[in-house]
């Protein structure tokens, strides 16, 4: 098993608050201030994880670029003071970006004991492998005997 350095602790803790405060302030209309602060956590909290260079090869890859321009492009839009336009923009460069993560996410949530049981639901699985990506994983119930 690998060892987690204290600046890894740390690292997740400034990535789940960032979140948090992303969650809360799209929850409380869009409120720039907390939106802002989600964002300057997270970004710290994943540059503690993976450590700086790592961080900044992952955004900076040439078949990146205009995803990273997207997600911080969607940060100063946020820190100008327009949320909503910035969290649109944002939320694109993401999903450009960690689409490569989903799949992983979503097979570790499906091991998951009271979540795995409804992402394996006959509608709720279908939906949940369009968004991992996962088209050629099919469920076939009326053949089960």
């Amino acid at each position: 098993m690998f060892e987690i350095t204290d600046t890894q602790k740390i690292g997740v803790g400034l990535a789940g608050f960032g979140i948090a405060f992303l969650f809360l302030g799209m929850l409380l209309l869009f409120d720039k201030g907390l939106l802002a602060i989600g964002n300057i956590f997270f970004v710290c909290g994943l540059a503690c994880v993976i450590g700086l260079e790592r961080t900044f090869r992952f955004f900076f890859q040439k078949h990146k670029v205009k995803a990273s321009i997207a997600f911080f492009g969607g940060i100063s839009v946020v820190l100008l003071g327009f949320p909503l336009i910035g969290m649109v923009i944002e939320m694109y460069g993401f999903i450009l970006l960690f689409s490569g993560f989903f799949p992983v996410a979503i097979n570790f949530l499906r091991r998951v004991p009271v979540l795995g049981t409804f992402l394996n639901m006959p509608g709720v699985s279908r939906t949940v492998d369009w968004l991992a990506g996962e088209s050629d994983r099919t469920t076939d119930y009326s053949t089960s005997k």
